[in-house]
């Protein structure tokens, strides 16, 4: 499902304009986007968790050249899915 199918099937189920459905999707994620970039977690009971985590810094290898190289230490983004979510899968 992509972004548009996503926003048909929210227009539906909500029984609102395929507008309001893409305003509400797009304010949502711009929202979990900004707090998770500050460092706060958002958790959707049942659904899971969005929270940035750090990332060590390490060594890795050019897979070209064999050489080692320095890989910076970083924040990055993760998703821990919720119990609800995940029997929904099985």
């Amino acid at each position: 499902m992509n972004k548009e199918e996503l926003i048909a099937e929210i227009s539906k189920t909500a029984k609102v304009t395929k507008k309001t459905a893409s305003d509400v999707l797009a304010a949502t994620l711009e929202s979990i986007q900004t707090a998770v970039k500050k460092g706060n977690k958002v958790t959707l009971v049942g659904f899971g968790t969005f929270e940035s985590r750090k990332r060590a810094a390490r060594t890795g290898r050019n897979p070209q050249t064999g050489k080692e190289i320095k890989i910076a230490a970083k924040k990055v983004p993760a998703f821990s899915a919720g119990k609800k979510f995940k029997e929904i899968v099985k």
